[in-house]
């Protein structure tokens, strides 16, 4: 059974690394809310197109994940090397095509979502850049997932900072144009995410080869594509991927309804959302360790002891987010003068804060709870849930956002409603229905 130290000890290096990778967000967004609106609205609109597309292969590296974490807590470690390499080279294989299809069909795509001409040419020279970051984040994430896994973490927060320093700078050189360089505005932003990535990836392949026995994980030889085992990770991963996708694809919807509302009004999500995916970083941290832990804990034969772990990380997320929350809440300004230096602004934004706050508390237990049944290799009970909550989602904002054209803070409204259904059907499934005896 896990401690609390244990569970301590493989959350902090990935709420760190986790950490370092949003203060490239971060950057992004304090950056460009100082160059424009436009700037700051289109990094957003081509931001979540390329996560959308990113999503389907993190899907598939916390598909590949669940199965690394099984095999090690099962203690076949040699079986780990080849979930790895065969899900790196199906991923490289999917980064080619997606490049393809991104480069085809976002620009016809993201016309039909952006009303406004200017937001729309430059998200398309943001995402021009960016797509090429799929060449190197795809494959990253399955560096991810083989050390929560094998629950050695703290490489990931090296990486993080490796990652976000090289982000910083370039995001500073190239956004700017300084030392030298011109100034490229959005299209730097997107450069500098690029050549990061391209960073992390080698961070990830020095260490690899440095640090880690790769005979004992079966990682020392390179193997033919075995499509035997690359189905039987696609047979949990493909919920996941599309799970993911789903996900994001509606945050996607609403930004689009928020964008009709106006370029203000997408600013203010913008910086708002920015701000919402820091303040998941604990809670994130947490339910990826549940996945992972739940995940070995079943493989070591601890079925009886997995709700007690869960509630016990649940527990610890809440706390943690409630500290979170109350200085959010007792300092709104100051948190949102990060990301702009205009007055109007930073005070129309607070409204927004405010309801993020509510939706966090939420949150905080609600995806402990949700990660918990993808640990259990239920990949498809937790896509049909999820899908079943984002059916709603999508529903109530199209409502809100697009017919009633309500305010940018009553459209986040959905967040709290969102993370409530999820949080209520999570714990009704792990209480009800028969998980205990899935293999993978």
């Amino acid at each position: 059974m896990y401690t609390n130290k244990d569970i301590w000890n493989v959350s902090y290096p990935i709420f760190l690394g986790l950490l370092a990778q949003n203060i490239i967000n971060v950057t992004d967004t304090a950056f460009l809310g100082r160059v424009g609106e436009v700037e700051l609205g289109a990094s957003a609109m081509g931001g979540l197109f390329y996560i959308c597309v990113f999503t389907i292969a993190f899907g598939f590296s916390i598909g590949s994940q669940i199965l690394i974490a099984r095999r090690n807590g099962e203690g076949r470690y040699k079986d780990v090397g080849p979930v790895m390499i065969q899900g790196g080279t199906f991923l490289l294989g999917l980064a080619v095509v997606l490049f393809g299809l991104s480069h085809l069909l976002a620009p016809p795509l993201v016309r039909l979502l952006i009303s406004s001409d200017s937001i729309f040419d430059a998200a398309m020279e943001f995402l021009n850049w960016r797509i090429f970051g799929f060449f190197f984040a795809f494959v990253n994430v399955m560096f991810r997932a083989l050390y929560i896994g094998i629950t050695r973490t703290k490489v990931l927060t090296l990486n993080a900072v490796v990652m976000a320093v090289v982000n910083v700078l370039l995001d500073y050189v190239l956004i700017f144009g300084k030392f030298g360089m011109p100034e490229m505005g959005i299209k730097g932003a997107a450069i500098a995410s690029v050549i990061a990535e391209a960073a992390s990836l080698v961070f990830f392949l020095v260490y690899t080869w440095a640090k880690i026995d790769l005979k004992k994980f079966g990682l020392n030889h390179w193997q033919r594509i075995d499509f035997s085992l690359l189905g039987r990770i696609l047979s949990i991963s493909c919920f996941t991927m599309v799970q993911y996708f789903l996900a994001m694809a509606t945050w996607f919807v609403f930004f689009v309804a928020v964008e009709r509302l106006g370029q203000r009004e997408l600013a203010i999500a913008n910086i708002v959302r920015s701000i919402y995916v820091v303040m998941l970083i604990p809670v994130q941290a947490l339910s990826t360790t549940t996945n992972s832990l739940v995940s070995n804990l079943i493989g070591a034969g601890g079925i009886s002891h997995v709700m007690h772990l869960i509630g016990r990380i649940a527990r610890m997320s809440f706390i943690i987010m409630l500290v979170c929350v109350a200085v959010a809440a007792i300092f709104p300004h100051a948190i949102l003068s990060i990301y702009t230096n205009e007055p109007a602004l930073l005070v129309e934004s607070v409204p927004s804060l405010y309801v993020i706050v509510v939706a966090m508390i939420i949150a905080s237990v609600a995806n402990v709870y949700f990660n918990a049944i993808s640990g259990t290799g239920n990949t498809q009970a937790a896509l049909i849930l999820e899908t079943g909550t984002l059916v709603f989602y999508t529903a109530y904002i199209f409502w809100i956002g697009m017919v009633v054209q309500a305010p940018v803070s009553v459209c986040f409204s959905i967040e709290v409603v969102y993370y409530t259904l999820l949080l209520l059907s999570s714990f009704i499934y792990l209480k009800k229905a028969k998980w205990q005896n899935k293999k993978i």
